[in-house]
């Protein structure tokens, strides 16, 4: 693979090698290739310059997934610093973020209807208009705005390695969210890392069901397939009644995803199997939250395809670890190796530990921030003697391989015994009538926290709290089997599709 350190630069070389080969597509759509994304890449830059935005200036895109919104966030970070954001958010969330990001111009689709204009105007950030040229290739837009924006000192030009390419925050699950800026260097050494585990090539194609505000979806579904220059088949998002018959369309060789999206899928595959066998899968990809081992044996049975799990994490660019596909070894339960930044495992004081021993994972590497924006004391808390810690718990084995054990913050304190909640969920699993499960901390007057349990039920399937908690007490000690086991249709999730344990008691009504 030929080294890039800029986006403009990495689709440069596959528009001067396969100017044909297909970037960006999706359903019922004329593709866009690699010289026309150059095009849109070049086209972008100077309509934005010209406007009076440059590298550095904040640029906020506010789009609904679809082949334009994978375009812009590649033309824009080339010409200036993408924030993608999440079309759902209501008015208060598009302020606190448009201003945290000192947003100079907001990106919306010409006549699209969402709060984020009017708080836009309300800030004095200029909107801009993108209007879809689909004729010339899905993702093919233009920009346009009535805005006049002050372009005193602007710098033109395409970005550079060290510019900041993207700026998203952190969940914020426990605090008030942090920005992340990563820089074109950051996430080209991110995509060239998981387009190599992967071993993606030109002649692979890519079906994206992944949020593109999220990391997982912009780094692993978009720019790791631009690395080698393949093609991403862009959906407007998951949706499990159309997954098949995209899969039909798109013919691909792989996809990406999170465990509950994989779950849905696998729920709808005994009436696919045609589908299934028609278009072979190389493999699957699964990140953004831990996947049961029992989930992972039924889609490689149903797929007849390896199911490659990874970690990532916003601050490292998205992959830190990946499962190397086979013949290598794959570990069940085990999130892989190294897959970009160095791995380790730190204790509190920030000695670095032995192989097999439980502490704090620590990276390092190119794809790893250089910071959080404004915040010293996240960023105090955050590095140790270079090293980025991750805030999860975990050990590495002797060969390299990293198993996780959870979140530090979600680990369950009950009256001083530590639970892992990952350990809880594999148990649970293991029943034959459960389909998902998410173990999490409840209030507890006298104990501080107690283990509680949301559980949904294969189809058809019925079972007791009762029974449940004798089936876990046959294989866990007692203080692990939860107290409170909530049958549920559907578990609550956050906006990119992950269950988020921190904050689940309170939205569910559970107090002490």
């Amino acid at each position: 693979m030929t080294h890039f350190t800029t986006l403009s630069d990495m689709i440069a070389i596959h528009a001067k090698a396969t100017p044909d080969a297909v970037a960006i597509t999706g359903p019922s759509a004329t593709p866009l290739s690699y010289a026309g994304m150059q095009a849109l890449i070049n086209n972008t830059m100077q309509t934005l310059n010209d406007m009076g935005i440059g590298r550095g200036d904040r640029v906020g895109i506010v789009l609904p997934n679809c082949p334009e919104m994978a375009t812009a966030f590649v033309a824009v970070a080339s010409a200036c610093t993408a924030a993608p954001l999440n079309m759902a958010y209501r008015a208060d969330e598009f302020e606190f973020y448009l201003s945290d990001l000192k947003a100079k111009a907001l990106i919306v689709a010409a006549g699209g209807e969402t709060p984020a204009r009017e708080v836009a105007a309300k800030l004095g950030v200029a909107v801009l208009e993108l209007n879809p040229q689909p004729e010339k290739g899905a993702g093919t837009f233009t920009l346009s705005t009535t805005a006049k924006i002050d372009g005193t000192n602007v710098k033109k030009g395409l970005a550079q390695a060290d510019d900041v390419a993207l700026i998203l925050h952190t969940s914020g699950t426990t605090s008030r969210p942090k920005i992340v800026p990563l820089t074109h260097r950051n996430v080209c050494a991110s995509a060239r890392s998981i387009s190599g585990i992967l071993k993606l090539t030109a002649a692979d194609r890519g079906l994206h069901v992944m949020p593109l505000f999220h990391i997982h979806g912009l780094i692993a579904g978009v720019l790791a397939p631009m690395a080698v220059g393949s093609a991403t088949f862009c959906t407007p998002g998951f949706n499990a009644l159309k997954f098949f018959g995209w899969m039909k369309e798109c013919k691909p060789t792989w996809y990406t995803a999170v465990p509950t999206m994989h779950q849905t899928i696998l729920s709808r595959a005994a009436n696919n199997m045609d589908i299934i066998e028609a278009n072979p899968l190389r493999f699957l990809r699964s990140s953004s939250s831990s996947m049961p081992t029992q989930v992972i044996a039924e889609l490689e049975k149903v797929f007849k395809a390896p199911l490659i799990e990874a970690y990532g994490m916003t601050e490292a660019s998205h992959q830190m670890a990946c499962n190397p596909l086979p013949p290598a070894k794959r570990i069940p339960g085990s999130v892989g190796v190294a897959a970009g930044p160095e791995i380790a495992i730190m204790d509190t004081a920030g000695n670095l530990l032995p192989a097999d021993t439980i502490g704090e994972v620590v990276i390092r590497g190119e794809n790893v921030t250089l910071g959080y924006e404004n915040n010293d004391k996240a960023n105090a808390e955050g590095f140790t003697n270079g090293w980025f810690r991750t805030g999860d718990q975990g050990q590495l084995s002797a060969d390299g391989y990293l198993t996780l054990t959870g979140r530090l913050k979600e680990i369950i304190n009950r009256g001083g015994e530590k639970i892992s909640p990952l350990e809880v969920d594999e148990v649970l699993m293991d029943h034959p009538a459960v389909m998902q499960v998410v173990t999490f901390a409840m209030p507890h007057a006298k104990l501080g926290e107690d283990v509680a349990a949301c559980v949904v039920l294969r189809e058809g399937k019925e079972l007791t709290e009762r029974e449940l908690r004798d089936f876990a007490g046959t294989k866990l000690a007692n203080f692990k089997v939860p107290s409170k086991i909530l049958f549920m249709a559907e578990i609550p999730k956050g906006a990119t599709g992950k269950l988020q344990r921190i904050g689940l008691a309170a939205k569910l009504g559970l107090t002490a």
